[in-house]
């Protein structure tokens, strides 16, 4: 082949390589593709572009990963919270579309509803470990930028690249950190008594059961010195049981729904301040989801393995429907699932984990139809519920 005849295949190849790494043609070229995805996109705006931001967020400071437009993410920079907002407001200001993202976190959404009213467009994402790739390096400025690389993959319209959480309105947030604030006092108050029993166990006496209350402590038979030890641990708990079943009454109290036998207006309580809005799944399989009650999964090519369930969820709803759970089966009979579940889970040949993944499956079951009847889609007698009197 002579010399002369390779010049147009390299011009071409040439003409090819520039193509790829010319930012500006291939800036030019992809404007003039059609795009087509179902993910997130954001409308072209008159200003210099988009401005996405990672941000790290922490008590004192922020870590910020920076990307403007298409170039390269900058450098991570540390800003106080004032600092930061007032920078976010001057980058509004010189015309960018600002788009953040977050990990949910101790701070709530406060800092959410700022950017927002900023008109930042930022999204509330769930933890996660960033290190994909196992170098065991985690740091503020790691992190940030690994988030910066996801959140640049969900504004060119991939919506997996993050998990997004929904954030809760201002009223919801408050009357769910009601039901929080009793599971945390219930917890302490646990603790507390069992802190009392081990201080009697120490000296070879045994309480048991609500021993710090005005019907138990009189009875009990105890040294006068060993009273006067468990006092102040006794005025703890007291003081705790008070303010636990202060919050009870009054979440029982704002209880009006219709419900069915076995679910009280405690746990209907619970379980409508954590979900906040049933309109929000869109099928039975958003619930499962949402609950982390879906059998994990392990399959490859032929073949096909689900283990235990996901626990990829509200864990706080999950347990409440898990108790539920056991009282259904108890009070009532006509229920669909109890009906399928009641006999073999009383059976004496049943092994407690079968009696376990019953309990699930029911669980699971119920909350597929407790969010049928809060939508609207069917009622208790057509499931077979009995409601309570």
């Amino acid at each position: 082949m002579k010399a002369d005849s390779c010049l147009p295949v390299w011009r071409g190849r040439l003409s090819a390589y520039m193509n790829y790494y010319n930012p500006s043609i291939t800036t030019a070229v992809a404007a003039t593709q059609p795009v087509n995805h179902n993910g997130p996109t954001l409308e072209k705006s008159a200003g210099p572009g988009v401005l996405k931001l990672a941000l790290d967020v922490h008590l004192h400071q922020h870590v910020v990963a920076m990307q403007y437009d298409d170039s390269s993410p900058k450098p991570p920079q540390r800003f106080t919270p004032e600092k930061f907002l007032a920078w976010v407001k001057k980058q509004l200001g010189q015309g960018w579309q600002v788009v953040s993202c977050y990990e949910a976190g101790p701070f709530g959404y406060v800092l959410h509803r700022q950017l927002e009213a900023l008109g930042v467009v930022n999204h509330v994402i769930r933890p996660r470990n960033w290190d994909d790739q196992h170098r065991r390096v985690k740091t503020d400025r790691t992190d940030a930028l690994a988030m910066l690389n996801a959140l640049d993959r969900y504004v060119a319209g991939n919506p997996r690249a993050l998990a997004v959480v929904r954030v809760p309105t201002e009223s919801q947030e408050r009357l769910r950190s009601q039901s929080r604030v009793r599971e945390g006092l219930k917890r302490d108050l646990k603790m507390t008594a069992q802190r009392g029993r081990g201080v009697a166990l120490h000296y070879g006496h045994r309480l048991t059961g609500r021993w710090y209350g005005p019907r138990n402590w009189p009875k009990l038979e105890l040294p006068e010195w060993l009273r006067q030890l468990l006092a102040p641990l006794r005025q703890m708990a007291l003081a705790l049981d008070a303010q636990v079943a202060a919050l009870t009454r009054q979440l029982e109290e704002a209880s009006t729904e219709t419900k069915p036998k076995g679910l009280g207006a405690l746990t209907e309580q619970e379980l409508e301040l954590e979900v906040c809005d049933w309109n929000r799944f869109q099928n039975r399989r958003q619930v499962g989801s949402y609950l982390g009650l879906c059998p994990g999964e392990n399959s490859s090519g032929q073949r096909h393995h689900q283990g235990g369930i996901t626990k990829c969820g509200n864990r706080r709803v999950r347990r409440t429907l898990v108790e539920a759970s056991l009282r259904l089966l108890l009070h009532q009979p006509r229920y669909r699932l109890c009906r399928k579940w009641r006999q073999e889970f009383l059976g004496r040949k049943t092994t407690p984990r079968r009696k376990r993944q019953i309990i699930v499956a029911l669980a699971r079951g119920f909350a597929v139809d407790w969010w049928r009847i809060r939508t609207g889609r069917t009622t208790l007698e057509k499931l077979g519920l009995l409601p309570q009197p």
